[in-house]
C-alpha cells in the first residue's frame, strides 16, 4: 500500500468467474500477482450475490464487470448491475472496510465513466445510495451524477437516485 499522500494508481482488471474462488478462498495463494485486502472484500454471501450477477452480464455478453485494483491489491468491486437497457446501465460499486475513505470508489467510478462515454449506445449511467450511506453519495457526486429523486426499497430503505448523462 502507497503512503497516505501519495495517490495509488487505481485500474479495474475485468472480473471473471474464476475470479470468486480465489476472492472467497484464502487458502489459494495469488492470483495473477494480486494480494487480497486485510479482512478480505466483503462477507462470502455478498460475494455470491455479485457472482450471479457477474455470470448473468457474462451470458448476456456484457463485459462490465471488474476489480478495482490499487498497488497489486484488490481493493473492491464495481459493475453493471445488469446489461444495459434503453441507453443506460445502472452502476454498482464496493470497497473493501479495511480500504475505504482512500478515494477507491472515486476512482473505479471515474473509469466506468470513461468507459460508459466509448459506448455510442449508452446514454446515461445510474446509481442508487441508501439516505443512511453519505461516503457513497460524494463519490456520485465527485464523478458528477445528479441526485434525481429517492425511492423505498423493502430492504434498504429509503434510497437516493442517481443519473450521469454520458
Amino acid at each position: 500500500m502507497r503512503k497516505i499522500g501519495r495517490k495509488a494508481l487505481v485500474e479495474l482488471i475485468e472480473l471473471q468467474d474464476a475470479d470468486f474462488e480465489w476472492l472467497t478462498d484464502e487458502r489459494l495463494p495469488t492470483r495473477a500477482g494480486l494480494i487480497r485486502p486485510p479482512g478480505g472484500l466483503d462477507d462470502i454471501a455478498v460475494l455470491m450475490v455479485i457472482r450471479r450477477m457477474t455470470r448473468r452480464l457474462a451470458e448476456a455478453g456484457c463485459r462490465a464487470a471488474w476489480m478495482v485494483v490499487a498497488d497489486k491489491e484488490v481493493v473492491g468491486l464495481c459493475s453493471y448491475k445488469a446489461p444495459p437497457s434503453a441507453g443506460q446501465a445502472e452502476i454498482g460499486y464496493g470497497i473493501a472496510a479495511s480500504r475505504r475513505t482512500l478515494g477507491y470508489a472515486t476512482k473505479a467510478v471515474g473509469t466506468i465513466i470513461k468507459i460508459a462515454r466509448r459506448d455510442p449506445g449508452l446514454r446515461a449511467l445510474v446509481a442508487e445510495t441508501a439516505v443512511g450511506n453519505p461516503a457513497s453519495a460524494r463519490v456520485l457526486e465527485k464523478n458528477g451524477f445528479v441526485e434525481v429523486g429517492r425511492r423505498n426499497d423493502p430492504e434498504d430503505g429509503l434510497m437516493r437516485l442517481w443519473e450521469l448523462l454520458v
